[in-house]
């Protein structure tokens, strides 16, 4: 299935995420020595769960007391629910992964950034593999993605280390590619929904 990732796709993945997490340094460092912004750094750890990866970056501007911005990417393979929560993908099985996504974020903290309730919004190019059983080869298509999301984000460890529960629902189109495999067609419904949980640190 997916699990192995040619030595191409895996060597791109580790130039990304190093990439982040130099960025995350760079902007971590002019912000402190400027004292314009405070920088976090997220992970989701369902990602790496489902053989997939993610790295965010979020950062609060000096001038605003409950706003974060930010970037992220990620990729992971679909679990079945997922796939199966669509009527016409229900136990047909299709084996989904998200091979890329590329994502920018917003979030209004109604106490402070990262503490407690907040509301946000993301915008994202994901790009996806398909396969299905008795089907052979794969095909891959690019879909666009707004979402609006919630959730609560609570310190761990009385520390700058933190866990941010979240939940979104969103549109998605498909830009370009194939969501077909012989004379099968997989279905991109245009409403989704998503859960997951976000570990971070504010440097």
């Amino acid at each position: 299935m997916f699990n192995n990732l040619n030595s191409t796709k895996m060597k791109t993945t580790i130039k990304m995420l190093v990439l982040v997490i130099a960025l995350t340094g760079i902007i971590t460092f002019g912000a402190n020595a400027q004292n314009k912004a405070k920088v976090s750094l997220e992970i989701d750890p369902v990602t790496f769960a489902f053989s997939g990866y993610s790295a965010h970056v979020r950062i609060q501007p000096k001038s605003s007391e409950k706003v974060l911005l930010g970037a992220g990417i990620y990729a992971m393979n679909m679990p079945s629910a997922i796939v199966n929560f669509n009527e016409n993908n229900k136990d047909l099985g299709w084996n989904v992964r998200l091979s890329q996504g590329y994502g920018l974020f917003g979030e209004y903290h109604f106490d402070k950034p990262n503490k407690k309730w907040f509301l946000g919004a993301q915008t994202s190019l994901q790009q996806y593999t398909i396969e299905k059983d008795n089907e052979t080869g794969e095909s891959k298509f690019n879909n666009a993605l707004l979402m609006a999301y919630g959730g609560y984000a609570f310190q761990l460890f009385n520390s700058n280390l933190y866990a941010k529960p979240w939940a979104g629902v969103g549109y998605t189109a498909k830009l370009s590619g194939e969501n077909t495999l012989g004379n099968s067609t997989y279905d991109i419904a245009p409403i989704t929904m998503f859960a997951t949980l976000h570990i971070g640190y504010t440097f």
